[in-house]
């Protein structure tokens, strides 16, 4: 399962980052005002689709369909960005390029998302590996896109993604898949939960934004934030494997608050307070997985598309 996990974990990284790479390669000819719209159809897609895609991974049986489809748009993708890069303003290979990107990046998410969830039983540590690479994939892909990056990285998400299909499918003896216990919430209850903890999420991802807000960015910054963030989003999943949900989501946020109130103070805080923000990124995904068993790729669906106001924000 480590294999597995870290696979996934290295595809996260690459997909983010090859999204953003593609994404500046059009804003460099464009200008800002130009692809604003891009920048916003493609989070759109990206977020808010989620929640379908993910319904889908929850049905297939064959999950890998999603991987493949990823693969395949990502290739769309990486073709138009280059042929609307040598158009005088945005055209229809900019829209087709950031379509492409936007639904190739949903399916992933919710192929990964579900597949580290039910291969490792909900382990709140690996859903934390998983989740935290692709903040510094974006980071990278923010400073460093060029051509050679992108290409570098398509190969590479091709490859990773050959081996972890390989890897699942040569086992004699897969790890059991989580199954889907007969649900004694009441769907009330489920709804209620599933909305408090989207709240949660829209609000961690809000004010991760707001921590930031004020930071000149620069290439050491931005890489910075990144790995702050990654680091911040595997740690929470350890952490509360050590101390417990309960205990860790009360020192999180009394710590979070101090950060907060403290953040003028100077640099320090603020990089505190956006690690301690992603630290509750994995046991927000485990709660999830919780309270909709047997429909995590939905579960995740649901808190990526609780982060669009976040994101539309940075």
């Amino acid at each position: 399962m480590v294999k597995k996990v870290a696979l996934c974990s290295l595809m996260h990284f690459l997909v983010d980052g090859l999204c953003i790479c593609c994404l500046y390669l059009m804003l460099s000819p464009y200008g800002k005002e130009e692809v604003l719209a891009l920048f916003v159809t493609y989070n759109v897609l990206a977020f808010l689709t989620q929640p379908l895609t993910g319904h889908l991974a929850d049905r297939l049986r064959t999950r890998h369909y999603l991987l493949i489809v990823s693969i395949l748009l990502m290739v769309v993708a990486v073709s138009s960005t280059a042929a609307a890069t040598l158009q005088p303003s945005p055209s229809w290979l900019s829209w087709l390029a950031t379509v492409s990107l936007g639904i190739g990046n949903s399916l992933f998410h919710v192929w990964g998302g579900k597949e580290t969830a039910t291969q490792t039983g909900n382990d709140i540590r690996s859903l934390g590996v998983f989740v935290s690479t692709g903040a510094f994939g974006l980071a990278v892909g923010a400073v460093l896109f060029s051509w050679p990056l992108v290409c570098a990285i398509v190969i590479a998400y091709c490859a990773l993604a050959l081996c972890y299909i390989h890897l699942d499918t040569r086992e004699k003896h897969p790890s059991p898949h989580v199954k889907a216990p007969a649900h004694t919430l009441p769907a009330l209850a489920v709804v209620c939960a599933i909305a408090a903890i989207m709240a949660v999420v829209m609000m961690r991802s809000m004010s991760g934004k707001i921590f930031t807000l004020s930071v000149e960015r620069s290439t050491s910054v931005v890489l910075l934030m990144g790995a702050v963030a990654m680091a911040g989003k595997m740690a929470g999943g350890f952490i509360a494997r050590r101390i417990g949900i309960v205990w860790s989501a009360a020192v999180l946020v009394i710590a979070i608050t101090l950060c907060y109130a403290m953040r003028s103070a100077g640099t320090a805080p603020i990089i505190a307070g956006l690690f301690l923000v992603n630290c509750t990124m994995p046991i927000t995904l485990y709660l999830a997985n919780v309270v909709l068993p047997g429909k995590e790729g939905l579960a995740f669906g649901l808190l990526a598309a609780a982060l669009i106001p976040g994101y539309l924000l940075g």
